[in-house]
């Protein structure tokens, strides 16, 4: 994003912003990617259709922006002292709530993702690479403090793993997935393949 359209985006009071990425969200989870339009998110959230474009760009980044504003909690502030209490803290902040709403939304956007490169690059960059990198920051102190060994081949596996396990919850099963089942996942499967 250009500083020029950062400071454009400034203009807009939080509360404002946060009602438009409702309406693109709501219309995501009512119709889809496909037949999500600009004008649509325009109307419902009562912001001009040339605004829209002019400080986002298009659809697949104002999707971004939004699925961005409400990813959930942010994992880049988990430290605390151990690599088991790391993942563990990571688990308990998946709710039913939150993971219920996120994957209404992501199968929203799921074939779109597929079809459309400029959807599935902005939201890589966007939402799941600052995901995956604030995993391995957790996983790296966890081999410097000697808990895994700086070889381990799951090191490089269990990020992609642990985002895949939330995406891919509501297409295998009725339930979202809640703060005992991550911790069951870690237990069962993470920690035994690091090793702690």
């Amino acid at each position: 994003m250009t500083e020029q359209s950062t400071a454009r985006r400034s203009r807009f009071t939080p509360l404002r912003a946060a009602q438009l990425y409702d309406a693109v969200l709501d219309l995501l989870r009512e119709v889809g990617y496909e037949a999500l339009s600009m004008e649509a998110v325009a109307t419902r959230a009562r912001f001009s259709k040339a605004t829209l474009y002019r400080d986002w760009g298009g659809k697949p980044q104002l999707v971004a922006a939004a699925m961005k504003y409400h990813r959930p909690r942010q994992i880049d502030t988990i430290d605390t002292g151990s690599l088991r209490g790391d993942l563990y803290a990571l688990a308990d902040q998946s709710q039913n709530g939150e993971h219920a709403q996120s994957a209404a939304v992501h199968l929203g956007v799921g074939h779109a993702i597929y079809d459309n490169p400029e959807l599935r690059h902005t939201l890589r960059e966007v939402m799941l690479d600052p995901i995956l990198d604030d995993i391995h920051a957790i996983l790296r102190r966890g081999v410097d403090r000697g808990e895994v060994a700086p070889d381990n081949p799951a090191l490089d596996l269990v990020p992609s793993m642990l985002a895949s396990v939330s995406i891919a919850r509501p297409l295998i099963s009725e339930a979202t997935l809640s703060r005992a089942d991550s911790r069951r996942f870690m237990e069962a499967l993470v920690f035994p393949a690091l090793g702690i």
